[in-house]
């Protein structure tokens, strides 16, 4: 038997086996490398320190919990809203080119920051509220643009990556017309980084990402069923424009949430889902594999920046650019190949 039915009292799901085992060891991976990244200061400390300082015991109680702990749990979090906000787009737009940064989200919730930061100033709220207009204002944009002669995944990747160069572009322009020190905290911003994550800047951004998480859980159901089709969704009773309307609230709130705390983390959106997809053997873009799957990439990606270049520590945009950047590649040779 490939599915299990998970029952909790009148609520039942499917569960297939191969999606299950895959995420329990996605869940493995994501403890190792939060252990090793635990372990990653000034020296590596051996892991029973650490463990002993999580207890609030030891002399590396503070540094764990005050100081690694929220770049670990940053990592994670962003890392699993970023691989499901691209799991939600590539379902929706049925092609592997359709995350959050490729059509743009990323580049808009970035505008809306750099406008609420030369504006009405760099306030947490405001962060949160200029990253999520922006990218709700660029996907109305390019659904707008893409959608007018019908409904076509690779229309909107296309139109998304012509928007996405124009905000390229307004972003640059909007840093160099602002003050010299908003322009050098904005562009060190730019790349993604985790550098300095402290829990006091971490607890909007977690809430705003755990609600919509709730939210993603609730539409999963509709996501197998719009796998397979819009005319058998439709016929399963979904109702697929409200289904689209708040799949992609949820997937540029999720990345919007990023964007705020850390900046643009472009290529985990893209580079999780269909890595996420292949372990689970899934038809779809299942959204539990993605965000596991995100949540390692990016706790891994953190870790090689601070790693390779010690004592100095590289923005984890950094690295997640180039690693990305070859599936990109790769990604476009394929659909030329298909084309």
């Amino acid at each position: 038997m490939s599915a299990l039915v998970v029952r909790a009292g009148p609520v039942s799901a499917l569960v297939e086996r191969r999606a299950l085992v895959a995420s329990c060891v996605l869940v493995a991976a994501i403890a190792g490398l939060a252990l090793a990244a635990l372990c990653r200061g000034d020296s590596w400390d051996a892991p029973g320190d650490v463990l002993q300082g999580l207890l609030g015991r030891g002399d590396s109680a503070v540094i764990v919990r005050e100081w690694r702990l929220p770049r670990v749990t940053a990592a994670i979090v962003f890392g699993a809203a970023l691989g499901a906000a691209g799991s939600v787009f590539q379902n929706l737009t049925r092609n592997a080119l359709g995350s959050p940064d490729v059509i743009g989200l990323d580049a808009g919730s970035y505008t809306g920051v750099l406008i609420a930061i030369t504006l009405f100033g760099g306030t947490a709220a405001g962060l949160a509220t200029g990253a999520l207009a922006g990218g709700l204002a660029t996907a109305a944009a390019v659904c707008a643009l893409a959608l007018r002669s019908g409904v076509s995944g690779l229309r909107l990747v296309v139109v998304g990556i012509a928007v996405n160069a124009m905000l390229t572009a307004t972003n640059s322009w909007i840093v160099l017309r602002a003050d010299l020190d908003v322009a050098i905290a904005a562009t060190g911003w730019q790349a993604g980084t985790l550098n300095g994550v402290e829990w006091a800047g971490l607890r909007f951004p977690l809430i705003v990402i755990g609600a919509l998480a709730v939210l993603l859980a609730a539409l999963s159901q509709g996501m197998r069923q719009a796998a397979l089709g819009d005319d058998v969704a439709a016929a399963s009773g979904l109702g697929l424009g409200r289904f689209r309307l708040l799949a992609v609230l949820a997937g540029v709130g999720l990345t919007a949430g990023v964007t705020a705390a850390a900046g643009p983390i472009v290529f985990v959106g893209l580079v999780a889902p269909q890595i996420g997809r292949r372990i689970a053997g899934a038809a779809g873009v299942p959204p539990l594999p993605a965000a596991l799957t995100g949540a390692a990439l990016l706790l891994a990606a953190d870790l090689i920046a601070q790693t390779v270049l010690s004592p100095v520590q590289l923005p984890v945009g950094a690295v997640t650019t180039v690693l990305g950047g070859g599936y990109l590649c790769l990604l476009l040779f394929k659909e030329v190949e298909r084309g």
